[in-house]
């Protein structure tokens, strides 16, 4: 795993807990120089332990002992300061505002290698292996539903939802309130996901199932809830129990 050197970010502090999260965006960004220039930039306030760039280089922008500013308002299983408790890896894409793009095979070859020896270092669990989208589903979309989860799962660097044909919830829908959205809430919630457990199915639970859709390959991500969604959500809940 090669490291590029003499970048380095000023947008950091020091940790409150320990790490065990692993935390992947995409830059969002034209360029991999503008990248670089806004995490690095002391008034953006943003930064990123890792980029990964579109040939597979990886800059190291903030030491791994720090914290860093890439989470923003987030929460991961109750876990309300991500920052802390994460290691933030930018990869290099226009994102879905600039003209979204598949991430290259370089890339995604040295996010395996640094997952791996993140994972090693620190004993991530797998469920704890998420994205932008995943911590923050009400405002961040990144990285997306072409990021290739499914081959960080084959490589033991992941999760990925096991074929299943048991849905055991019920069919709800937008602008319902009831036991039966109570119950896929609380699966949400027990996956990780941060949402409030009402019972009514609104526009926060809409964007959880659209955050959780794009992670787990549903083939469709507009919130809706289907025989499909909750096939993934109850294989995934079985995967996510400590």
């Amino acid at each position: 795993m090669k490291i590029i050197t003499g970048k380095h970010s000023p947008n950091f502090n020091d940790r409150k807990s320990h790490i065990d999260i692993i935390v992947i965006h995409y830059t969002g960004m034209k360029s991999e120089h503008e990248a670089l220039d806004h995490l690095c930039n002391k008034s953006s306030k943003v930064s990123s332990h890792y980029l990964i760039n579109f040939l597979g280089g990886i800059y190291s922008l903030v030491d791994e002992e720090k914290r860093a500013w890439h989470a923003g308002v987030s929460c991961w299983n109750g876990d309300n300061d991500i920052n802390s408790s994460s290691i933030g890896i930018e990869l290099e894409n226009p994102g879905h505002d600039f003209g979204y793009k598949p991430f290259t095979n370089p890339q995604m070859v040295s996010l395996e290698s640094l997952i791996r020896y993140l994972i090693s270092k620190y004993n991530i669990p797998l469920h704890n292996i998420v994205g932008h989208s995943d911590i923050a589903p009400l405002r961040k979309k990144d990285p997306g539903e072409l990021f290739d989860w499914k081959r960080l799962a084959k490589k033991n660097l992941s999760i990925w939802p096991k074929k299943s044909s048991v849905n055991p919830f019920n069919n709800i829908c937008i602008g319902e309130k009831s036991k039966s959205v109570l119950e896929v809430q609380e699966a949400l919630s027990d996956i990780g996901y941060k949402i409030n457990k009402d019972g009514y199915f609104g526009n926060e639970t809409q964007l959880v199932l659209k955050a959780f859709q794009r992670r787990f390959g549903s083939g469709k991500f507009d919130g809706y809830f289907d025989n499909i969604t909750g096939m993934l959500i109850h294989s995934i809940k079985s995967l996510t129990k400590i």
